[in-house]
C-alpha cells in the first residue's frame, strides 16, 4: 500500500508539474469520483470524451478539468494519444499519468508512479497489480488468461521483463511523449506501449498499485468479449 513517506517524497511543484490523461467513454456513472479525488490531490487533469453518448462530458465539466472530445468513437488508444499531443502543444507539463475513468485505479498510486521519475531514477513507470499480496482478488477468470498471455506475448516480442501487461495505471516524463506514438486505436496500445519502451530503449519500471474489480468496472471492461478483443489486436495486429 502507499505510505506516507512515498507521499512527503513529493513536492508540492512536482504535483503542479502532473498532467492525468483520462479516456472516458460513457463513464457518466463513475467519473465523477474519479475526477473528485484527482482535483482533491490538485493534479491537473485532461479528458478525452470518445464521443460518449451519455452525460460524461457534462458530469466532467462540473470539476477543474481541460475536456477534449472525439467527434467519432476512435477507442482508448486514440483518446490517450489525443491527450498526449495537447500536453506536448499546450502545457509545461514534466510527468504524465494515465488513469482509467471507470474507478479501478487508486489516486493515492499515483506519488508512487512519480517518485522514481522524479529523482530519475526511470523515465516511464509501469504500474502492476500483481507486485502486491492482493494480486488477482476479484478478479475475472477471462481478464487473469488474458493477462497471463499478454505477459507472455510481450516478454516474448520485447524482451522486457514485465510482471503485468495492459495496466493503464503508468507515469511518463514528457520527454517519453515525443518518442512513443500510439497507432494502437483501441485496447492493444497498452502492449504497443511497451514495444515501443523496448525499440527505443527507454528506462522503466514497475511500481505496485491497486486495481479495483467493481461490478461497475466489471461491466464496462473486464467481459470475456474484451478480453477476446484484446487478444484479436495483439496476435492479428488489427487496428
Amino acid at each position: 500500500m502507499k505510505t506516507i513517506e512515498t507521499e512527503d517524497k513529493i513536492r508540492p511543484e512536482i504535483i503542479q508539474e502532473t498532467w492525468v490523461v483520462i479516456s472516458a467513454f460513457n463513464e457518466e456513472e463513475s467519473i465523477g469520483e474519479v475526477l473528485s479525488k484527482l482535483a482533491e490531490k490538485g493534479y491537473h487533469i485532461i479528458i478525452v470524451d470518445d464521443c460518449s453518448t451519455d452525460q460524461t462530458s457534462k458530469v466532467a465539466l462540473d470539476f477543474p478539468v481541460t475536456l477534449l472530445k472525439h467527434l467519432v468513437n476512435l477507442g482508448q488508444g486514440a483518446a490517450i494519444q489525443t491527450g498526449f499531443d495537447y500536453i506536448l502543444k499546450h502545457t509545461d507539463a514534466k510527468y504524465i499519468i494515465t488513469f482509467d475513468a471507470d474507478g479501478q485505479h487508486d489516486v493515492d498510486d499515483i506519488p508512487g508512479l512519480l517518485l522514481p521519475l522524479a529523482t530519475g531514477k526511470s523515465d516511464v513507470a509501469l504500474g502492476s497489480r500483481f507486485l502486491r499480496s492482493t494480486t488477482g482478488s476479484g478478479m475475472p477468470k477471462s481478464k487473469m488468461i488474458t493477462l497471463q498471455l499478454g505477459l507472455i506475448f510481450t516478454r516474448i516480442s520485447t524482451g522486457l521483463k514485465l510482471t503485468d501487461t495492459h495496466n493503464g495505471l503508468r507515469g511518463m516524463k514528457r520527454d517519453v511523449l515525443n518518442k512513443i506514438k500510439i497507432e494502437q486505436n483501441r485496447m492493444a496500445h497498452a502492449s504497443e506501449i511497451l514495444t515501443q519502451i523496448a525499440q527505443h530503449k527507454i528506462r522503466y519500471c514497475e511500481v505496485p498499485v491497486t486495481i479495483r474489480y467493481t461490478p461497475y468496472s466489471k461491466k464496462k471492461g473486464q467481459s470475456i468479449f474484451n478480453s477476446l478483443n484484446i487478444l484479436w489486436d495483439l496476435f492479428i495486429g488489427k487496428k
